[in-house]
């Protein structure tokens, strides 16, 4: 695998009335996912325009990092099977870094 660093920019519309338990599950999302051996960020950010409109964005030390993270419990429990039904959409894109 390629040993770049690998960023990580999800785009979610969350269902409306539920933002609250969005943000709730992704803080512990967020406390178990910056513990993770090749994590270098992970945060997220809300629209100013709409507050339903989170945008997440993480940092991995390489491909390897980023296959451990979507394997780890907390991902498959808390983003998965608990946060993904309430989004209307989501949209994933990997990134390397230009410059």
């Amino acid at each position: 695998m390629d040993q770049k660093n690998v960023f990580v920019h999800a785009k979610w519309q969350v269902k409306e009335g539920k933002l609250d338990i969005v943000l709730q599950l992704m803080k512990e999302a967020r406390e178990k996912s910056v513990q993770e051996e090749g994590n270098l960020l992970y945060t997220l950010h809300q629209s100013q325009e709409d507050q339903n409109t989170i945008i997440l964005y993480e940092g991995y030390v390489d491909a390897n990092a980023v296959e451990m993270h979507r394997n780890s419990e907390h991902y498959k429990t808390i983003v998965l099977e608990q946060v993904v039904p309430l989004l209307e959409n989501r949209e994933v894109i990997l990134m390397n870094r230009l410059f």
